[in-house]
């Protein structure tokens, strides 16, 4: 292992974040670090192979079944069938951006339509996948697309998740006050109830940071071997045993979180995606940007057409809500979080209407880039990286 390459890595990886956090993530972390890496590889400054010299390789090979096991802990059954409209349109939103993306298969190619179409549903773990698959395939220019497609998602999902934020918010503080009564759905109080305690909250002792390593490597073997005696990728099996002995409170959510190392194999799984950037030369910018506009373009299209203008938006009774739903996809938790919150922030004028606004737009912002990001996007890039 080269440690001052090593040292290169985790410090542009850290750039990335200290931009993000100053301009309050206004400035993609993920773009930032990419960006820089792909300058480096351009420019001759960084080794092509920085991330298999830097000892990143072997960490990222294992890591991918580790973290969509983590992942699968996270899935909250609980919330997502309350929330069951957001979920259905969330879905249906998904494959509007697939059948957009399919449109122009013709002017961007086959494979990097197959290798666009989950990423734009998903983020890391997606990119991570149909990057990868792409690269042992030989297709180095759909690997680079969906690299570049991933740092730049965020930029264009915030603005329209904003923008439709606001309508509604603004509708809603509007009949607020002026009287009007309309259903808003606010969470009740739960009358406390004495349950009974998991199996994981029972033994909560003994998950240590060794143990929730431990059992989680055990479920990442089982998905690899689970794929070996099925046509089904590793993927979805550690997603559906993650998120089954989540739900029966076998292991802790957030398991790695619990065994100190969630950070690290994140980081890994970013360094994979990068050894794409490195076959991309200057010659290839201009394709590759052109491409990256019409997979974009067409996906906002399309969503536009599909979401807000078809009834569609009728799932869940609000055209503006919608589409901040709709394009959840391209953000991820916690980026819908974030924005939900300062939309309440920038129109509200007391705490009570701030809390109005949350009670709306929050669950149907979180759950949808939660059930697209963090859950069905990786079932999809674990079907299409078998076309490749």
């Amino acid at each position: 292992m080269n440690f001052m390459l090593l040292f290169v890595c985790l410090a542009i990886f850290a750039i990335g974040d200290i931009l993000g956090a100053w301009t309050k993530a206004k400035l993609s972390s993920v773009f930032v670090a990419l960006m820089l890496f792909l300058a480096g590889f351009l420019t001759g400054v960084i080794p092509k192979d920085i991330i298999n010299q830097a000892g990143l390789s072997q960490i990222a090979k294992w890591a991918s079944p580790f973290i969509i096991f983590h992942m699968g802990t996270m899935i909250n059954f609980k919330e997502l069938i309350k929330e069951w409209k957001t979920v259905v349109l969330s879905i249906i939103a998904m494959a509007v951006a697939a059948l957009s993306i399919f449109i122009i298969l013709p002017l961007i190619g086959r494979e990097a339509a197959i290798v666009s179409i989950p990423i734009i549903n998903g983020g890391i773990v997606a990119t991570q996948i149909m990057t990868q698959g792409a690269m042992e395939k030989g297709f180095s220019q759909a690997a680079a697309l969906g690299a570049i497609v991933y740092a730049v998602q965020k930029f264009v999902g915030t603005p329209p998740a904003s923008l439709f934020g606001l309508k509604e918010a603004n509708i809603i503080l509007n009949e607020h006050r002026t009287g009007i009564k309309r259903e808003v759905f606010i969470k009740k109080e739960e009358i406390s109830r004495e349950k009974e305690k998991t199996f994981y909250e029972r033994f909560e002792k003994y998950f240590t940071p060794f143990t929730c390593l431990g059992v989680t490597a055990f479920f990442a073997w089982m998905s690899r071997l689970l794929e070996s005696i099925t046509p089904v990728n590793y993927s979805i099996w550690a997603l559906i045993l993650g998120a089954l002995v989540g739900y029966f409170g076998l292991v802790p959510p957030k398991i790695l979180e619990k065994g100190n190392s969630a950070g690290l194999l994140q980081m890994a799984i970013f360094a994979s995606i990068i050894p794409s950037l490195a076959e991309i030369n200057v010659a290839d910018l201009a394709k590759l940007s052109l491409q990256t506009l019409l997979v974009f373009a067409v996906v906002l299209i399309g969503i536009f057409i599909f979401i807000y203008l078809i009834p569609l938006w009728r799932i869940v009774g609000s055209r503006n809500l919608a589409v901040g739903i709709a394009v959840a996809q391209l953000l991820g938790f916690p980026a819908t979080y974030l924005i939900a919150n300062e939309i309440a922030t920038a129109v509200s004028k007391t705490q009570e209407e701030k809390e109005l606004v949350l009670q709306k737009i929050m669950p149907a912002y979180v759950v949808a880039g939660f059930a697209s990001v963090t859950t069905i996007s990786i079932i999809i890039a674990g079907i299409f990286v078998k076309f490749l």
